[in-house]
């Protein structure tokens, strides 16, 4: 494997808006090169949020963190995580600038290749950075893969985008909206509650709290189908929030093939992220009060 000078490779802000800027090469992770700052923040986001997410992620996240030995001292090394990830499921860490081009990602999930940016973000990014840095990649993405079954079901959906890719895109939107609403911003039914599992929620103090606590959003059981035609916005807190009932469900829900599934998606219209359907199954609360067929939030 080919491995390149590590760069930070960030988004552009140009008189159009934010455009993201898309880079191929894997780098060794330089972990003699981090900064005191980049430690300190590391440490201060690992340590507020880990506070908050007992009781509010799932505990299989929580477990999994702790086996991989990640802790707020310093940032974790990559080669010594993929020592625990390797023994347990087969999962590889790669290090990598930013953004990754979609058929790239796809390729290394497919083959059990997790891209983590090497780079943190700075003192002033604490609170919010438009892209993926490493403390989103790292302590938001990797402890579930931990887990025997999200891990085969990453490798999966790795598989699924790039047949998705070759389809076209109509079908590539269909699976971007399921990654979205699963790894990113998924919630998880479990006998102590409603919690969170999704990358974009346990990486973030506020969606943390609004995913769970906040009356505003929608949270509906998963349909693969309903979820592959919901719009999302990448720029604020979502309006809508899928719940699963297990991994296992997640796993089979989304084993099949989806070429008919993209067919019979066709024709049918887009909904808007804040949209409740009649036949949806509605969370009526983020504290948890059991379900309700849909159309009264």
């Amino acid at each position: 494997m080919d491995l390149a000078q590590p760069r930070r490779v960030e988004h552009q802000q140009t008189d159009k808006g934010y455009v993201p800027v898309y880079t191929t090469a894997l780098v060794e992770q330089p972990w003699e090169t981090y900064s005191a700052d980049d430690h300190a923040t590391w440490s201060t986001l690992y340590q507020r949020q880990r506070e908050l997410l007992v009781g509010r992620a799932c505990q299989e996240f929580l477990d999994a963190q702790d086996e991989m030995g990640m802790s707020a001292h310093m940032i974790p090394r990559f080669d010594q995580l993929n020592e625990v990830l390797g023994a347990a499921t087969g999962w590889t860490l790669v290090g990598v600038e930013g953004l990754l081009p979609e058929l790239d990602f796809f390729d290394h999930l497919a083959n059990r290749r997790f891209p983590v940016t090497w780079w943190i973000r700075r003192p002033d990014q604490i609170d919010y950075i438009a892209e993926p840095d490493l403390f989103h990649d790292l302590f938001g993405h990797v402890p579930l893969l931990m887990n025997p079954v999200f891990a085969d079901y990453m490798e999966a959906y790795g598989r699924g985008g790039v047949k998705a890719h070759a389809i076209g895109p109509e079908a590539l939107q269909n699976l971007t909206r399921l990654y979205w609403y699963t790894v990113e911003f998924g919630l998880i039914d479990t006998p102590e509650g409603l919690r969170i599992y999704g990358a974009g929620i346990v990486s973030s103090k506020g969606e943390s709290l609004y995913s769970l606590e906040s009356a505003a959003p929608n949270r509906i059981g998963f349909d693969l189908q309903r979820i592959m035609r919901t719009r999302y916005r990448i720029d604020t807190f979502q309006k809508t929030y899928f719940v699963i009932d297990s991994f296992e469900q997640l796993m089979q829900a989304t084993s099949p093939d989806f070429t008919p599934i993209y067919a019979a998606l066709a024709d049918q219209a887009h909904l808007p992220a804040g949209d409740v359907q009649d036949q949806d199954r509605v969370f009526q609360k983020g504290t948890g009060e059991g379900w309700a067929d849909g159309g009264d939030v």
